[in-house]
């Protein structure tokens, strides 16, 4: 497994991450970029893009999703509660080719991903843990959380997230890779995130 990391278009530079598996299949984790970074990328590789995998459907996080799907043919998994067709979530049902396995486990090659369902920032929000990766879209960042005061969000729902992402049977050097901001562990979350412990605004 191969990763590179992207940052999306301004000014929100939200973090995007394409995979390429061994068998050279690229799955983009919120295809918030141009869709020419990809696809440069994924020549570069030689390899194929057959994923989009999407935390949620915030404007921000889902602006590659129809052109790649166009250009590829690309499965594209995202929960279609955040398919709205609206200026916050821009995407609509019939771009999402997929719904995420009812057994919470997507197999992609060598890869399995664990899907955790995580509302809060929106319904359909989603986190994706992967081989000692875990992707928290706008769901936990480093030393904070998404926010809760967009429609569809909630913040009962995100504590209830918090506190799921916090007792997973995953380790504490688990890297989090947040969708915006910097990197972290999930121990170093666990110990010092004042919202994974109850603080709330």
């Amino acid at each position: 497994m191969n990763i590179q990391h992207f940052h999306g278009v301004p000014p929100l530079y939200t973090n995007t991450f394409l995979i390429i598996t061994n068998a050279k299949h690229g799955i983009i984790i919120d295809a918030a970029a141009e869709p020419e970074t990809y696809l440069k990328a994924l020549d570069e590789a030689g390899a194929t893009l057959t994923h989009i995998l999407q935390t949620h459907g915030h404007f921000d996080h889902v602006g590659a999703v129809a052109s790649l799907k166009k250009a590829t043919g690309c499965k594209v998994y995202m929960d279609k509660i955040d398919a709205e067709g609206s200026q916050l979530l821009p995407l609509t049902p019939d771009v999402i080719t997929d719904e995420w396995p009812a057994n919470g486990e997507l197999v992609i090659d060598e890869l399995r991903f664990e899907i955790y369902r995580t509302p809060g920032h929106t319904k359909g929000g989603v986190c994706l843990s992967c081989y000692g990766l875990l992707f928290s879209g706008d769901t936990l960042f480093a030393g904070s959380c998404g926010r809760t005061d967009f429609a569809g969000g909630s913040m009962q729902e995100m504590q209830k997230s918090l506190s799921l992402l916090a007792e997973l049977p995953l380790p504490d050097a688990t890297t989090v890779l947040p969708g915006h901001g910097e990197s972290s562990t999930l121990g170093q979350e666990r110990n010092t995130n004042p919202y994974m412990n109850g603080a709330w605004y």
